[in-house]
């Protein structure tokens, strides 16, 4: 998903905006995390970027994106891109302790 959102809505409320925004990122990310596995991988990881731009967006991780789309409706910004994209992940192998 690469997607600048507005926020700002001539019928919808700021809080309402915000709330389906959210929610479609959260879409977003169950429905990737739903698809297949490739063989060889753990889990599904996610590459992030958010900033008021595209050309200003830095890297994030998928735990932060709620706060700083709190955090660009506070600096009553009038967008803002928002860029996630999966790919598989993968554990590294456990230590031995001896």
């Amino acid at each position: 998903m690469r997607k600048t959102f507005a926020l700002t809505h001539p019928k919808l409320k700021p809080a309402r905006l915000v709330d389906a925004i959210k929610y479609e990122v959260k879409k977003y990310l169950r429905r990737e995390r739903n698809k297949n596995l490739p063989a060889d991988a753990d889990f599904w990881d996610f590459d992030c970027r958010f900033g008021a731009t595209e050309s200003q967006a830095d890297v994030i991780k998928v735990a932060q994106i709620n706060k700083h789309i709190d955090h660009a409706v506070d600096a009553q910004l009038p967008s803002f891109y928002l860029e996630i994209l999966a790919k598989p992940g993968y554990r590294a192998p456990l230590q031995d302790e001896e």
